[in-house]
């Protein structure tokens, strides 16, 4: 069953980005996902199996009420 992963939701994942950040926000879901690195910025697109073996942590939105 897939993960529950939302837009702007903020997820660590188990390695850093090579500057040095873990922290990424989710800016697509579906069958790929686009993440941005919170670090500096860089975006990527990745394939939900290979996100949901990487992540170690998810941080979920905060709604605006």
């Amino acid at each position: 069953m897939p993960m529950e992963l939302y837009l702007n939701d903020i997820v660590e994942l188990k390695k850093a980005h090579p500057c040095g950040s873990k922290r990424w926000k989710v800016l697509r879901v579906g069958a790929d996902f686009r993440i941005q690195c919170l670090g500096c910025g860089h975006k990527v697109m990745i394939s939900r199996v290979k996100l949901e073996k990487r992540i170690k942590k998810v941080e979920k939105a905060q709604k605006d009420e």
